[in-house]
């Protein structure tokens, strides 16, 4: 009996420092009215950069959405063959962070609608959110006429809350799992 009391207590232990071991997320959260980037990984600041979002008649559109294909090497079908090089898909309309040679015009509105990186930035955050995985990965985009673009506390709290209810939830289900294994006897 002790034995099994003591390897309980141990796989708990376990179960609790295997919390940690939880797939990265990734919250890229883009400012329209300072034209900046800001991507925390697991709650913490990573990088800011300067992007370029939509001109008018164009808008980048606001709100909370979740990458839904990636491409390295994309060409715009509707802009000229125009390089969009390491693509991040949001919208299913195209919109997309990506990549430009455009570098000068970064850090005020000069898109048909995406999200211009500087082609390094671009290449890390592709990375990033390739190895997070688009499922781990949230953009957010504020700035719009009526959200102000200055709330991006909220956005940052709400991905805190469900990245928190997430590890709760996975936690308490690997412990119930067991706990049924341990009343059945087949452990």
């Amino acid at each position: 009996m002790r034995i099994r009391l003591m390897l309980v207590a141990l796989f708990m232990g376990f179960l609790a420092l295997s919390n940690a071991a939880f797939a990265t997320n990734v919250l890229i959260t883009i400012n329209k009215v300072s034209q900046k980037m800001t991507v925390k990984v697991d709650g913490e600041t990573e990088y800011v950069w300067p992007v370029s979002t939509g001109v008018r008649g164009r808008e980048t559109p606001s709100g909370k959405y979740r990458p839904f294909r990636m491409e390295k090497d994309h060409f715009s079908k509707e802009w000229d063959d125009a390089p969009m090089p390491n693509s991040i898909f949001f919208t299913g309309q195209g919109h997309a962070i990506h990549g430009s040679m455009y570098v000068k015009s970064l850090g005020r509105r000069s898109s048909h609608g995406c999200v211009r990186l500087a082609p390094d930035n671009a290449a890390i955050l592709y990375s990033l959110v390739q190895k997070a995985g688009m499922q781990n990965t949230t953009v957010v985009l504020r700035g719009g006429f009526f959200d102000g673009g200055f709330n991006d506390g909220f956005a940052e709290l709400e991905y805190g809350v469900q990245k928190t209810t997430k590890k709760l939830q996975k936690g308490a289900k690997k412990r119930l799992f067991f706990l049924g294994q341990l009343l059945d006897g087949s452990y």
